[in-house]
């Protein structure tokens, strides 16, 4: 009777672990707005899309740029991960994966733009109102031109 109790708890444990939602991937963090308004399953698509995002996975960064978000604050929130991504990988990384985006996904500036003025990239807190121009040149005039 203990073993079967034993491998009960384990398994319950286990599944809750592995399929509770979260607001933080691998550091990411994915705001309140956007994360309160996800289902499970939503969550673990963003969870998915962001770790391969992060692995330079070009699929996963267009899907996830593309992310069903229902708007509004939700949007903030969506283009605060990217900006994350972004800080995370480089300037010039992001460039050189944006390049191989098709033509119609290579343009994103207002997710990025919402992004910068109400994530905390600086995570102390503060909304910081950067500017996508000067917080990322090169990415802007690549998007840009």
């Amino acid at each position: 009777m203990k073993k079967i109790r034993f491998c009960l708890t384990f398994l319950v444990s286990t599944l809750v672990l592995f399929t509770c939602k979260t607001d933080n991937v691998d550091g990411i963090v994915i705001g309140q707005t956007l994360y309160a308004h996800q289902s499970l399953k939503r969550n673990s698509e963003m969870r998915k899309l962001i770790k391969k995002s992060l692995n330079k996975d070009v699929k996963a960064i267009i899907s996830l740029k593309n992310f069903p978000n229902g708007g509004a604050a939700s949007s903030y929130d969506l283009g605060f991960v990217i900006t994350q991504i972004i800080y995370r990988l480089g300037e010039e990384e992001f460039i050189s994966l944006v390049k191989k985006f098709p033509k119609n996904e290579q343009n994103f500036e207002g997710l990025i733009d919402v992004g910068l003025e109400y994530g905390d990239n600086d995570y102390d807190g503060k909304m910081d109102d950067k500017r996508f121009i000067d917080e990322f040149p090169k990415l802007y005039n690549f998007i840009n031109n």
